[in-house]
């Protein structure tokens, strides 16, 4: 309850508060703080805001009266009375800081709660007391909290009324609060003893926790005694001293602001003021619904009480979620323990199998290893034994050989030689090499394992997987260029079912059908080759396992209106020389060599212009369209895939499929410059020499896919400039010569 206690601007509990038209509370040294002149040019706008018919405030009805300190506390009569029941809503926000601007201040000082405040601005010389306290006229006060503004009138702070039950409570709340920290306990052997907690009704003695559970337990004699909160304590909402007595309970009755000698007895509903039998004497009040005060007192209760129960009712609730959250910690601790110890478990048995196996691979490679040693030493043996006898047979024929007895030597001659050929036959081909090898042929295929390890993750869906939801389109990503548009998309966040890629689609440009332009994982995706000065809408779904995901929005993209392009050196004839970021173009061979531009157009109608920079020994380049296919080692036209005109110093000729048509009066020299006219709508190109054209259109229906291309010699140097408008007005043709 402290926080309901405290000034919204000074951070502290209440002094003196007074209740805004807003219904907030500020302390009177705080509102003095925070109020703010009005510029004199808006003062008025008090006046105009009234209803028609009103009276305009009285001076006299306003007129200073004691000060605001204790006791009484000021209210609306004079205003209500001099306005003819002017609303309670004509006090707020007169200056709001939507309307007019002004409600706001300047701020010099900040306080610890957070709000901007002014310093304190002297009274002028020879004020009174009740002047100082009244806040000057024609200034507003901005609320702390909700932020409305309210004018101040003649009686200034005055005007507003005192909020004696808030103060009754906060002096209440100290004084309980002083008393509390005051009651300690009796039986403490601390120093200094421990503060109070409960009192013992029976026993009379103060009690702190520790003393209680030790020398006062619930139990036994103990168990009827009645335990109370120490003297002072904050008791429950509702308790305290002020029930059951009266509206007054039991302190002196508060009197009128207006007359001294009278107490409040009555409430007008229209100025929802307490005022006495005096005031509607007067007649201020004449026109106004006036009930007894201890009637609205009782009903305004009620209402309070009912408003509580509702919010009784959502503290309850609130203080039964704050259990499920605690159970919730509980379930989450207990439950990552589990997991903990399921997945220890789990990498356990991984381990485990993994030893199981690697014992089996072990018993493999020690196998492998004996049945190679057994070869081995088997061979090894072998081999001894035959050395051995080879050796023994050795020593006896050569001693054999020692002997002189010619004819003894010859009784076994023959039987030796045999038995040596035969010796030597023993070691045939490859009994000296051995039959195993000190390699084993043995691969462990670990890889797919060591993946497997490196992929191994929690299944984070525990629910069926659906089709993807609908992609966002990142309308800032997406953009055209020239006759290119680059889409970019996204999934929505927390989106938990999986994608496997998205598919892209495109309509013609014409409001034709979509078609799929992209299939891929990629989210950002860029078409080139769509027409110029063509609108084309774009949409984007996703795809899983599970099925294709709905459509996103459509995307209107625009492409450019004019091509800029340039000479495409990927394309170009290898003698071909380009300069200038390819917009300039030569060549290193006396013969004619083409190049290409790397726009290409099937719609609409485009304009480019090339200037002859180098024009020497009267070449003739040719300048026109052709098809990606195009011939490039010869000049422009003298294949079916070229359309051009090609020009000397004097005249120009149309060429197509090696044919010479039209020729016109009319060449080109250094500083000359050459118009490619293509319209694709009419199927028709034209050419212009600077500015005027070449005969009538030099090819009409004229279909399919074109790209801007030119074929010149190592004599020219041309520059191309794109990006033009096409030609509004043109000189009259030259009509071709006989």
């Amino acid at each position: 309850m402290e926080e309901e206690l405290k000034c919204p601007v000074c951070g502290s509990l209440f002094r003196e508060p007074i209740i805004l038209p807003c219904s907030h509370n500020v302390c009177l040294p705080c509102a003095r703080t925070i109020a703010v002149q009005t510029p004199e040019n808006e003062q008025h706008l008090p006046a105009l805001l009234q209803p028609r018919g009103s009276a305009p405030p009285v001076a006299a009805a306003a007129a200073p009266g004691p000060g605001l300190g204790p006791g009484p506390a000021a209210s609306l009569d004079s205003e209500c009375a001099a306005g003819g029941g002017v609303d309670h809503a004509d006090k707020l926000s007169l200056h709001s800081e939507t309307d007019s601007g002004y409600g706001s201040y300047t701020p010099s000082l900040k306080s610890p709660n957070g709000v901007r405040v002014l310093p304190l601005v002297p009274a002028p010389p020879g004020a009174t007391a009740s002047q100082r306290g009244a806040g000057p006229a024609g200034s507003s006060l901005t609320c702390p909290q909700c932020h409305r503004s309210a004018s101040l009138d003649q009686r200034g702070l005055r005007g507003f009324q005192r909020n004696r039950l808030l103060e009754a409570i906060v002096q209440r709340y100290q004084q309980g609060r002083a008393a509390a920290a005051a009651a300690k306990c009796q039986l403490c052997d601390r120093s200094p003893p421990e503060p109070a907690a409960v009192l013992c009704e029976q026993c009379d003695v103060l009690y702190c926790a520790a003393c209680q559970l030790r020398c006062h337990p619930a139990r036994g004699p103990f168990a009827k005694h009645r335990l109370v909160p120490p003297p002072g304590a904050p008791g429950p909402p509702g308790g305290g001293d002020g029930g059951g007595k009266g509206a007054g309970g039991g302190r002196k009755l508060p009197t009128c602001a207006e007359h001294d000698l009278e107490n409040y007895s009555m409430y007008c509903v229209s100025c929802r003021s307490p005022v006495c039998y005096q005031c509607l004497e007067d007649g201020r009040h004449g026109k106004h619904e006036v009930k007894a005060l201890g009637a609205v007192w009782k009903q305004h209760k009620a209402q309070l009480s009912q408003a509580l129960n509702g919010v009784s009712d959502k503290a309850k609730e609130a203080k039964e979620f704050l259990v499920q959250l605690k159970n919730l910690l509980q379930q989450i601790q207990e439950n990552g323990l589990d997991y903990e110890a399921c997945l220890v478990a789990q990498c356990d048995a991984l381990v485990d199998a993994l030893t199981r196996q690697k014992a089996k691979l072990l018993t493999k490679v020690t196998k492998e290893r004996e049945h190679k040693l057994k070869v081995v030493w088997d061979q090894i043996n072998h081999c001894t034994l035959k050395l051995r006898q080879s050796t023994g047979l050795m020593e006896y024929c050569l001693e054999v050989i020692k002997e002189n007895d010619p004819s003894g030597f010859l009784q076994i001659s023959d039987a030796l030689i045999k038995r040596v050929q035969v010796s030597q036959e023993q070691w045939v081909k490859g009994a000296l090499e051995p039959k195993v090898s000190a390699e084993f042929d043995l691969t462990l295929d670990s890889e797919p394992l060591l993946q497997a390890i490196h992929q191994l993750d929690f299944i984070q869906m525990k629910f069926p997987v659906t089709v993807p939801p609908v992609p966002l389109l990142q309308l800032e990503k997406c953009c055209t260029r020239n006759n290119s548009v680059t889409l970019a998309w996204r999934m929505p966040p927390l989106s938990h079912n999986p994608v496997e890629g998205y598919i892209l689609e495109l309509d013609d440009g014409d409001g034709g059908q979509f078609r799929e332009v992209y299939v891929g994982k990629e989210t950002l995706c860029t078409i080139d080759g769509l027409h110029f000065n063509s609108t084309y809408n774009a949409r984007v779904k996703a795809f899983n396992s599970s099925g294709v995901g709905p459509y996103s929005k459509t995307v209107i993209l625009q492409t450019s209106d004019v091509a800029w392009f340039t000479f495409d050196p990927s394309s170009a004839h290898r003698d071909i020389v380009l300069s200038n970021d390819n917009q300039t173009a030569t060549c290193s061979s006396y013969d004619d060599r083409v190049v290409l531009g790397t726009a290409a157009f099937s719609k609409g109608v485009h304009y480019w212009e090339l200037h002859v920079d180098r024009y020497d020994n009267h070449p003739d380049p040719a300048f026109g369209i052709a098809r990606i296919n195009v011939v490039k080692d010869m000049m422009l036209g003298k294949d079916d895939k070229a359309w051009a005109m090609y020009v000397d110093n004097n005249r120009s000729w149309f060429m197509h499929c090696n044919s010479h048509t039209n020729r016109t009066e009319g060449g080109v020299s250094k500083g000359a410059t050459v118009g490619v006219l293509l319209d694709l709508n009419k199927h028709s190109l034209t050419f212009y020499i600077n500015g005027q054209q070449q005969g009538p259109p030099a090819f009409e229906n004229i279909e399919g896919v074109f790209m801007p291309a030119l074929s010149l010699n190592r004599n020219v140097q041309v520059t191309l400039h794109t990006g033009l408008e096409v030609p509004q007005c043109v000189k009259q043709p030259k009509l071709p010569s006989n």
